[in-house]
């Protein structure tokens, strides 16, 4: 006989299948409504979630020297990166990327839950062949991680000419040199493409219709020569060993065209590693570092006082035996000079012989000159970061800059202004714009953007290098660059740096040297500066510099196959060791 309860049993029964049938009915009219009412909808959307927008990155230009020489190029590398949103086991994932990567395992962990709520995270960049290998080998889930091809750049020359190249970080923004300058003509134009990919993020289609392709960067040609880089660099390190200076720096033109066929400068690195050196070794020395030009500049004032007609090849000049007053200071030379003769005082630098010049030309003419010759401006050459140095206004000149201008004080120059004007006295009196580029590869190319100024007659400057800066390495201050091979016109320049108080020091120098060769037909100039030799005995440009820019200049016009021209002179005792015989 049925009990009371039977009936509420079979009322539940009937209930639970009711819910079931009605559950059963919901999910198919679901499946229904998505298979095929809404099928195109829910399939455009899956389309959408594996197809992704990507940016092309444009392949930087390369750069070239003077001979076709590679400098600097760019490969295509693999990048890792990992999706930390998706990453289950975060400790196990660090521990297995480190290890594949050699990477701190605790490091990775933390990032990876710091950036627990992003969606894209480096693991590293730049991965070798070996690493693409060891990642592709390890075990890990799917959605996890990925790679991404990006661009590295590479210079097939090491740390040559690191300053005047620059350098581009891992993101290849570019830093200094011409990577910097040329940055727009180098980077090219990106692209863009709509992808697809699989669930561990491989491209497995590229929606052709939706690409627009990148553009590669322009190749660009530079004026430096290689050998002649390599030449100056290994002359300037025998130089940084000798005398141990804070630094040094080196610069070569073609006097004829302006173009720079070396550059080097001391502290060095290497621009594919440059965060392994101080950020100090980073600074371009040619056209970073402004100091008083001291002798160097005096041929400069004397070819233009010739030129002007204020000064003339017979003058003589009563140099006061060593003591004369300019207003209220008194000048000094180094030793009791009498009377010279103009060529002399070039010869011997009397600094009271170029004090007289300067009361002979005036403060508007000494003026006029130091601006027609480009100093206080920038000289306009491709590299970023060019001090422009210091020409104080007329109006702030007084009596002192009567005697100091004629002898490198009271201004500011860079090795580079100092250059450019002697090439205007070995070229014949005309003023080029010193410049690194030389024009594209495969491009139309553009000229380059060079400016030039007829400044002094030739038959000046003809005197002021054949006679006068000659007999500065004959018989002057600068016979330790006498060449066996070539004849050589030269001038030396000392400078005393400002101590701390604002007054010149009588222990901290700058030593520089600016010669050319050879002496009829110029083919080089070229000057060497050093910072504060501390080592070899002594601080003088003649005793310094001098030896190592002669070295340069011999192994260049050697390399360059220029003909001796069998000069009547011998070879002093510690004249530069690559040419004693």
């Amino acid at each position: 006989m049925p009990t009371s309860s039977e009936p509420r049993l079979a009322w539940r029964s009937i209930s639970v299948q009711l819910v079931v049938t009605l559950a059963w009915c919901v999910l198919i009219g679901r499946m229904v409504q998505v298979q095929w009412v809404q099928r195109e909808k829910f399939a455009s959307r899956a389309t959408r979630q594996q197809q992704h927008a990507e940016v092309i990155p444009s392949r930087p230009g390369d750069l070239y020297d003077r001979r076709g020489r590679l400098l600097a190029t760019t490969v295509a590398v693999q990048s890792l990166y990992i999706d930390p949103a998706r990453v289950v086991d975060s400790f196990r994932t660090a521990c297995v990327l480190a290890n594949a990567l050699g990477l701190d395992p605790t490091e990775v962990q933390q990032r990876i839950i710091d950036h627990r709520e992003k969606r894209f995270m480096w693991i590293k960049r730049r991965l070798s062949e070996a690493e693409v290998s060891q990642i592709l080998a390890v075990n890990l889930p799917a959605p996890e991680w990925g790679f991404r091809a990006e661009y590295q750049r590479v210079y097939p020359q090491g740390a040559l000419a690191a300053h005047v190249l620059g350098w581009r970080d891992i993101d290849g923004t570019p830093h200094g040199g011409v990577e910097e300058f040329f940055h727009t003509r180098l980077r090219g134009q990106p692209g863009r493409r709509t992808v697809v990919r699989d669930a561990r993020s491989f491209v497995i289609d590229v929606l052709e219709g939706e690409t627009t392709p990148a553009q590669p960067g322009e190749n660009i040609q530079l004026t430096l020569d290689t050998v002649c880089q390599l030449h100056v660099e290994r002359r300037m390190d025998e130089l940084m060993q000798t005398h141990q200076p804070v630094g040094a720096c080196a610069t070569v033109l073609d006097p004829a065209t302006g173009e720079v066929l070396a550059m080097v400068s001391r502290p060095a690195f290497d621009p594919s590693h440059p965060e392994a050196a101080p950020p100090d070794s980073w600074r371009n020395l040619s056209i970073q570092a402004a100091y008083e030009p001291g002798s160097t500049i005096k041929p400069v004032i004397v070819a233009w006082g010739l030129d002007q007609e204020k000064l003339h090849t017979s003058d003589m000049l009563n140099c006061e035996r060593g003591a004369y007053r300019m207003g209220p200071r008194v000048l000094h030379d180094h030793h009791r000079y009498g009377v010279l003769s103009l060529k002399d005082v070039l010869v011997k630098s009397s600094n009271i012989g170029m004090a007289k010049i300067g009361e002979t030309l005036t403060n508007p003419g000494l003026h006029d000159l130091m601006t027609r010759f480009n100093f206080g401006q920038r000289t306009g050459i491709e590299l970023p970061g060019e001090l422009p140095g210091t020409l104080h206004p007329l109006d702030k000149w007084t009596i002192y800059s009567t005697g100091s201008i004629p002898m490198g004080q009271e201004m500011l120059a860079t090795p580079l202004q100092i250059l450019a004007a002697h090439a205007a006295l070995a070229n014949g009196g005309r003023w080029i714009t010193p410049h690194l580029y030389l024009g594209s590869v495969g491009y139309a190319s553009i000229a380059p953007n060079v400016m030039s100024t007829d400044l002094v007659r030739p038959e000046a400057t003809r005197w002021i290098v054949e006679e006068a800066m000659v007999d500065v390495v004959q018989r002057g201050t600068g016979t330790k660059a006498r060449l066996a091979d070539y004849s050589l016109f030269g001038k030396t320049g000392t400078s005393q740096k400002m101590d701390p108080d604002g007054q010149y020091s009588h222990i901290r120098h700058i030593s520089s040297f600016v010669c050319g060769a050879p002496v009829k037909n110029p083919r080089v100039v070229v000057i060497v500066t050093v910072d504060e030799p501390t080592q070899g005995g002594s601080d003088y440009g003649g005793m310094v510099a001098a030896p190592a820019a002669a070295d340069i200049v011999n192994d260049l016009l050697k390399y360059m196959q220029v003909p001796s021209d069998h000069p009547t002179q011998t070879v002093e005792a510690g004249a530069p060791k690559s040419i004693r015989r």
